[in-house]
This record gives structure tokens, C-alpha cells and sequence, in this order.
């Protein structure tokens, strides 16, 4: 009988969850619009809902959510799907294409009508300064400084290859966001920036686009790339998005773009107003104010999910750490073992835990997230626990036992309670430190206050940065003033006097 009443609980989430179509997005201002595309036309159709999990990252992060189903389609283009996910030599037809993903359970299609290359660019008053309007001429110009974005570097279809195809210096290369480069070569702080062919920035910064003089650069038409039993499962929503194909010209999307990076529109409206078939603007509207972007209709989803983020993982942290902590009081010989495996945790990058533990659960979003800010979260809770047991006075355990209390019970009623303040205190500063961790699960679908963090540097805007920055600083000041308050309230002052005795 419990068990049918589980199911009829869990029914609707399991249907909502089949009627749903998870659509991904790299983390640059044209994925973001397409991805939005997509998911508004999907959800016009009325037969399903649409999940944009925005900004999920690079190519090879998109794509392992892809294969493991975590989400269902997102816009790639021709040229990354050949040389990148393919490892091919030479551009390949949608139809080769197709033939080489079947035995993967992926296919590609609906070709949108745009191509958008990659180029290398300068500022045109350095370019003439230097006479260079050729790739080919940045070989003889050593001193040059370039800044190229972190896929770029490192895609078979980057930086190595266009090196070696180029015979271009590689000693003065710097990665950076490509949101920031714009503004990082305008500034002088680099010389040549990589470049997509539909950004809208090249022209408001006045660059030169270098001819690609030796061919080195393939089509990049834009195209979706997709789980092949996506029209099967929604056969509504599929007709729709094939009636996407062609519809984007180049012009129009340099338009989007513009409206979005230049003027300051959300992703959504840009979204909404082509599918509206209106116009783009010319982008020379003002951008959003910091309270317009702060307070935005999404402020308290986003809140929930990073207190989701951070709460969540903080009671599993809490769980595990203070037993682990008791261990390491009691048991010296796992001493060294468990102090030692919890500060390793510590040490581990963020985004590399994040795209370890995506592969290994085969899944995106919030549980492999929530599993990273509970490792992150473990050394200080471990760490207290066995220091305030430690500190806890030889004479009231002498006492315990003269009473004859058993070792559970002198756990229990004296020693946690004495070392109460040193646990909250490691409890407070996991929590503190997560509400900052918890903004890089953005980069995984995850949610929270860094989805206008990431959003932000896509376009360079500082506001929708400090929209998403200042809540999470906020955030962390409210949850270190609740545990001040819970150390007065909750830990009587004859036990804060006797710890505070005991550490003398």
C-alpha cells in the first residue's frame, strides 16, 4: 500500500520529466540566444515543456550531456562536430555526419541558414600600422600578443593546428573569456583575438578580420546536434524545430547579437522577439541598470536554487563530517587518513572535480554539483570536530569515568557538548565557503547566482556580474551572522565559558 501511494506521489514528476526537452548552451552570447530559440519553440507548441540549461560550458562538456542523456539537443556547428567531437581531417556533408554519429545515438540537422567561422582579428589601427591583412603575415611578427579563448586554445580545430598550419609564434599566448577579449584588444592588453564571424563587436570596435589566406578555417554552419530519439519521443515539438531550418541569416544574427551584447537585452527577449519575427534594432539602446538586472524576474529563482545548493550540500557535509571527526579523535591510527583525505578534497579544482564527477554520474545540473560542495565543505567541519574533542579537559573525562558512564555516553553528554563551539564554528565556515563555491554550478546547468555570473562575462556586462556577485557576498554575510546568532542562542554560556576554559 506504501509503496502505491509512493508512485502515485512521484507520477507527475515522472511524467513531467518525459514531457520535458532539456536544451544545452555553450557559454558565449550566440549559444545562449540559439539555445533560447530552440527552447521557445519547443515550448510553443504546447505538447512539451522546454529546460534551457544555460551556459553549460565548452564543447567537450555539452557534448558527454548529450551522449549521457542529460540534455536532449543544443545548436553546434558543422566544423566543431567534424574536426572536434569526430576527430576528423576534412569537412564532412550533414549526411557523413549523421553516418558517423548513429553508433553514438546522436544526429545532426536542421541547418539554421547562418555560417559563422572562426577568424583572427586586430585593431585596424594596428593592422595598418603593421601593414597585416593575412594570418599568414603574423608569422613575421613575433612580439605580437595573442588572446585566444579557452576552447580556441585547446580544440583539434584551435590554436595548435592553426599554429602549425601558419607556422605562427606560440610563446605570447594568453586564455582568456571570450566575452572579455573585446575589450582586452581594444585596450592594448593583447594584439590578435580570436573571433567568431557573426560577433557583433568586430565593427563597434573597429577591428580588422584577417584573410584566412591558406584556407585553414572550415565552414561552421550552424546546425542542432541532438539525441536521435528526439522526434520519436516529441513528435510535435520536432516539426517546429525543423521549421527553424534556413531561417537565420548571418546579418540577422550579428543583429541578435548585438541586441544582447551591446544593448543589453536578456537572451529571451532577443529570443522572443525573432521567433515574433521583430525587428532586431541596431544596438544602440541603453543597457539594463544594476537594479533593473539585479531584481529581475528571476532574482528568487535563482536564490532557491543556490540555497538548495548550499543547504543541501551542507547537511550531507554535516552528516559525514562530524562522525569522521569523532573517528579522528578516537582512533589515531585513521587519524592521518581522514584529516589527510579531507584537506586532498581541498586542493582539487573546482571545475575539474565538477567535470569528473559529470562523468562519472553521466549527468549535469544540481545532484553532481551538490556533490562537489559536499566534499568542499568536509575539511572544516572534520577538522573542528576533532579539535574540539581534543581540547575537551582530561579531568571531565576522568570524571565520566569515575561515574562509570559508558564511552557513548560521555560522547554525548559531555565531550560534544564542550566542543560544540569549535564544531559550529567549522559548520559556519563550510557554509560561508560553499555559498561561494555553489556560483561555479553554473557552469554545469546547476543553477544559482552564478547563471548571471557566467551570463555576465558572456557579454562583458558588468551589471548583470555584480547582479549575480553581490547576493552570493550577501548571502554569505546573512548565513555568518544566523551562525553568530545560533552559537549566543543555542550553546548555553556556562558551556561557552567551560570551552572557552578548556582551550586555555
Amino acid at each position: 500500500m506504501r509503496a502505491t501511494w509512493l508512485l502515485l506521489l512521484f507520477l507527475p514528476l515522472v511524467g513531467w520529466a518525459q514531457n520535458s526537452v532539456q536544451v544545452g548552451s555553450k557559454r558565449f552570447t550566440e549559444s545562449y540566444i540559439l539555445g533560447e530559440i530552440v527552447a521557445q519553440t519547443v515550448s510553443a507548441t504546447g505538447s512539451a515543456q522546454a529546460v534551457h540549461r544555460r551556459g553549460l560550458g565548452n564543447t567537450g562538456i555539452l557534448y558527454a550531456a548529450l551522449e549521457s542523456g542529460a540534455i536532449d539537443v543544443y545548436p553546434e556547428y558543422t566544423g566543431t562536430i567534424a574536426f572536434e567531437l569526430l576527430g576528423l581531417k576534412r569537412p564532412h556533408s550533414i549526411d557523413e555526419l549523421n553516418r558517423l554519429l548513429q553508433p553514438r545515438g546522436l544526429a545532426v540537422g536542421v541547418p539554421l541558414g547562418f555560417n559563422n567561422s572562426y577568424a583572427l582579428a586586430m585593431t585596424e589601427r594596428q593592422a595598418a600600422a603593421l601593414g597585416v591583412q593575412r594570418i599568414s603575415e603574423l608569422a613575421q611578427l613575433p612580439q605580437l600578443r595573442f588572446g585566444l579563448s579557452q576552447e580556441f586554445v585547446n580544440r583539434r580545430d584551435g590554436w595548435p593546428a592553426l599554429k602549425g598550419a601558419y607556422g605562427l609564434p606560440g610563446g605570447n599566448v594568453r586564455g582568456l573569456d571570450h566575452g572579455l577579449a573585446y575589450e582586452a584588444v581594444a585596450g592594448g592588453q593583447v594584439d590578435v583575438v580570436d573571433v567568431y564571424a557573426t560577433d557583433a563587436k568586430i565593427v563597434r570596435y573597429g577591428l580588422r578580420v584577417l584573410i584566412d589566406d591558406r584556407g585553414f578555417f572550415p565552414t561552421y554552419d550552424a546546425v542542432l546536434l541532438y539525441r536521435r530519439d528526439l522526434p520519436e519521443r516529441f513528435p510535435q515539438a520536432w516539426p517546429a524545430l525543423q521549421a527553424l531550418e534556413g531561417r537565420i541569416s548571418a546579418a540577422r544574427m550579428t543583429a541578435m547579437n548585438a541586441a544582447a551584447e551591446i544593448s543589453g537585452r536578456p537572451f529571451a527577449r532577443v529570443a522572443g522577439e525573432f521567433l515574433e519575427a521583430v525587428p532586431a534594432g541596431d544596438g544602440r539602446e541603453s543597457r539594463r541598470t544594476f537594479l533593473q538586472s539585479l531584481f529581475g524576474g528571476n532574482f528568487w529563482g535563482l536564490t532557491g536554487q543556490h540555497c538548495v545548493l548550499v543547504f543541501a550540500s551542507l547537511a550531507l557535509s554535516v552528516g559525514a563530517g562530524l562522525p569522521l571527526g569523532i573517528v579522528a579523535q578516537r582512533a589515531p591510527r585513521w587519524r592521518h587518513l581522514i584529516l589527510g583525505g579531507a584537506g586532498i578534497l581541498q586542493t582539487v579544482p573546482a571545475l575539474a572535480l565538477l567535470a569528473f564527477l559529470i562523468a562519472a554520474l553521466g549527468r549535469i545540473g544540481t545532484l553532481p554539483a551538490i556533490i562537489a560542495l559536499f566534499l568542499y565543505a568536509l575539511l572544516p567541519i572534520v577538522r573542528n570536530t576533532y579539535t574540539g574533542l581534543v581540547e575537551v579537559r582530561p579531568s571531565l573525562r576522568e570524571s565520566a569515568v569515575a561515574l562509570g558512564l559508558p564511552r557513548s555516553t560521555q560522547l554525548l553528554l559531555i565531550e560534544l557538548p564542550l566542543a560544540a563551539r569549535a564544531i559550529l564554528a567549522g559548520i559556519k565556515t563550510s557554509a560561508v565557503i560553499n555559498v561561494g563555491t555553489a556560483t561555479i554550478a553554473a557552469f554545469i546547468g546547476a543553477g544559482g547566482y552564478g547563471e548571471r555570473i557566467v551570463a555576465g562575462l558572456a557579454v562583458n556586462d558588468s551589471a548583470m556580474l555584480l547582479a549575480g556577485a553581490i547576493p552570493a557576498a550577501a548571502m554569505a554575510l546573512i548565513v555568518q551572522g544566523g551562525f553568530d546568532v545560533l552559537d549566543r542562542v543555542a550553546i548555553p554560556r556556562g558551556l561557552r565559558a567551560q570551552a572557552e576554559g578548556g582551550s586555555r
